[in-house]
């Protein structure tokens, strides 16, 4: 079910647009009821939507009763933070990341959806791929990205980023819905194989989502 309501005036001044819509969508997954807040016309682009490549890595993590205790875990461009919190409340430490103008949004879904026992758990920063990776640590276990293959023109930018956080052997999961429009079946079948290994582990074919679980390649190229 989603609702829909305007935000008070503190929320309007956060958010820097006047009358935002802010719709709420209720999602389960883990035994978790997460309630996901979208502020529809603040700006925010595509970053407004919970896409189906979330869902269905939210479904993975459910189906294969996967834990993040004790793991230190990194989501790029999380857009609402649905998978990087029910991530948090799987276990993780994780990091929530998505360029600046849309971390308020994700800030306001983590305060809603993770008990403050468990806020220390969770940070929400900017991340804007082929820039600012060099900011973050190398200490990652887990890089997570739902429908983050979007731009053919950020490729380039997102695979650095990859590469970047996965130097230590992290585990990268990434949910792609399948487009012709924008070359992520090449993405996945031809950039990534250049510099990890890369495994099909879950599946939508009515819905064209793959979920890929990669590692790094012992030798790549440019070293």
């Amino acid at each position: 079910m989603t609702y829909a309501w305007r935000v008070d005036d503190v929320a309007r001044d956060e958010v820097g647009v006047s009358n935002p819509i802010v719709y709420e969508n209720k999602y389960e997954f883990c035994g978790y009821c997460l309630r996901i807040s979208r502020f529809i016309n603040a700006n925010l682009g595509f970053s407004a939507y919970v896409w189906e490549a979330g869902i269905a890595l939210c479904q993975y993590f459910q189906k294969e009763k996967i834990s993040f205790t004790g793991k230190k875990v990194i989501e790029l461009g999380s857009g609402t933070g649905i998978v990087g919190i029910l991530a948090t409340l799987l276990g993780g430490d994780v990091t929530v990341t998505d360029k600046p103008n849309i971390l308020k949004q994700i800030e306001n879904n983590v305060s809603i959806n993770v008990p403050a026992a468990c806020q220390h758990r969770v940070k929400v920063r900017a991340l804007t791929w082929g820039e600012d990776q060099i900011k973050f640590p190398t200490v990652y276990d887990f890089v997570l990205g739902s429908d983050i293959v979007y731009s053919s023109v950020s490729y380039p930018a997102l695979i650095e980023t990859l590469r970047y956080l996965a130097r230590q052997g992290a585990t990268i999961y990434l949910a792609t819905e399948i487009r012709r429009s924008n070359d992520s079946a090449l993405f996945h079948e031809k950039l990534l194989p250049r510099y990890f290994n890369c495994q099909v582990v879950d599946s939508l074919e009515t819905k064209s989502i793959i979920v890929c679980k990669l590692s790094k390649l012992a030798s790549t190229p440019e070293g």
